[in-house]
């Protein structure tokens, strides 16, 4: 979903002419948070923020390794901190780049115009 998500965007943003779109060039980058809760919870689970993802490609390598990153910490009985992410793509995985307190360190301000989205197996 992501995947076809930043290709959609990426082709607005051309067709539009606002963006040549042209990720490894950095005129178009990603940061894509993921965050996991172990099923049947209905606690939201902690937040980490994957950092100036360059390629359609390493976003999907990275969201789906910190996926499984975060399962494992939680199936373990261990908490997930929250972290600002890069994606170490000769490794595949993802480092901490620093390490947030609480959810003012990341100077997050909810968008008025945007309703949250709520991704689910169903859809």
């Amino acid at each position: 979903e992501t995947a076809e998500c930043m290709k959609k965007l990426r082709q607005i943003l051309r067709y539009t002419g606002s963006c040549d779109g042209d990720m490894e060039k950095g005129s178009l980058r990603c940061d894509a948070n993921v965050s996991v809760r172990l099923k049947g919870s209905s606690t939201l689970g902690t937040r980490c923020e994957i950092k100036n993802l360059n390629s359609i490609r390493y976003i999907v390598q990275a969201i789906d390794y910190e996926i499984q990153r975060q399962i494992e910490i939680l199936e373990s009985g261990e908490e997930i901190s929250q972290d600002t992410l890069l994606f170490d793509v000769a490794l595949g995985k993802t480092k901490v780049m620093r390490s947030k307190e609480d959810t003012s360190d990341y100077r997050y301000f909810p968008e008025p115009d945007l309703l949250p989205v709520e991704v689910s197996q169903e859809k």
